[in-house]
Parts: C-alpha cells; structure tokens; sequence
C-alpha cells in the first residue's frame, strides 16, 4: 500500500503491516486540537494568575472555527517549584491547517501582548547555563573545585 505522508513523500508498507498498525487519516479529521500549557514563574502571586486565567479564556471564548460540542477549556493544572502552569485547549473546525495556524498565532499574539500588558511575565528556563564566551559583566565562568560560576572581584 502507498501512503502521501505530511512531507510530501511516499511510503510504502505492506498489507500485513497495515492490518496490525492503527493509522489516522488526518485529510478526514473533523477538528484540528490544541492542547499548550503557558507557564509563569512559580512566584507569580494569585491575582495575577487568576488575571492570567481570565486573559487565556477571554483570547479563545467563542472563537473563530468553534463547534458548540468542542468548547475551548483553560485549567491551572500545574503547580511546581520552577513555574505555575495554566492548560489551554481548543478545537478548530474545520480542520484546514493554513487557517488553525493563522488563527493559533492570533491567539497566541493576543495572550503575550494582554500578559505583557498586565505586568504577567512568563516562566524563564528552569536552567541557565553560562560558557567562557559570556561576556556579561560581573560574570566569570571557570573551574573551581565545584565547577561553579562565581562573581568578578
């Protein structure tokens, strides 16, 4: 059997392969799903996260490619001692990629510039790592007995 994959190229898999693999036919998917968790650093005070909460919901309420039987859903679902976590999940309908990707970055934009806004940052990499070719001031990277960075003098 020959099967177009999403990159443009050919495969092909033998019947009996076929019969014992389940597939997913994405060009008859009814919805396209989006499923994203927005962090914020583990320090962000309630309101802020409850006003991140209200900005999440307001940017996919009653969106553009909705179904009535697909409602968007945004949840504080993680807790963490690096970042605080607000889920956010929505389908677009119809399953036209070109059209959720343009849509994804709408919302997207929307949320950063409405957090941004608020004074709502979001969470920094858990690790930061610096090399010798740092050149910020007060910084020296180098060996010690522990492999630590340590301030200039």
């Amino acid at each position: 059997t020959k099967i177009r994959l999403l990159t443009g190229h050919q495969a092909n898999i033998p019947n009996d392969e076929l019969t014992r693999t389940d597939l997913e036919n994405v060009g008859r998917r009814p919805h396209i799903r989006r499923a994203a968790t927005i962090e914020m650093p583990s320090g962000t005070p309630v309101a802020k996260v409850k006003r991140a909460l209200q900005i999440i919901r307001s940017a996919i309420d009653n969106h553009e490619g909705m179904e009535e039987d697909y409602p968007p859903r945004v949840f504080l679902r993680d807790l963490n001692e690096s970042s605080v976590g607000i889920f956010m999940i929505y389908w677009y309908h119809p399953a036209n990629y070109w059209d959720y990707l343009a849509f994804s970055e709408k919302v997207n934009l929307e949320i950063m510039e409405k957090l941004e806004a608020e004074g709502i940052p979001f969470a920094a990499p858990a690790l930061t790592v610096h090399t010798a070719y740092d050149r910020r001031p007060g910084l020296s990277a180098g060996t010690s007995s522990k492999n630590e960075i340590r301030e200039d003098d």
